[in-house]
């Protein structure tokens, strides 16, 4: 899934946009919190994980 569509997908469903990227990780839990905690804190944090330079380390 391109990285446009996976920006896109945070605003609606962040953690939804990591869990894709990722797999099930401790990543896809913080998005989950965040998520619950405000919606905006949520989407900050899944942009920032979706476009992060790195390979998707599942742990």
């Amino acid at each position: 899934m391109g990285k446009l569509l996976l920006i896109i997908l945070c605003f609606f469903f962040p953690f939804l946009a990591v869990l894709i990227k990722y797999g099930p990780c401790m990543k896809v839990v913080w998005a989950i919190l965040l998520q619950l905690i405000g919606h905006l804190p949520g989407v900050i944090y899944g942009i920032y994980q979706v476009t992060r330079n790195n390979e998707p380390t599942y742990y």
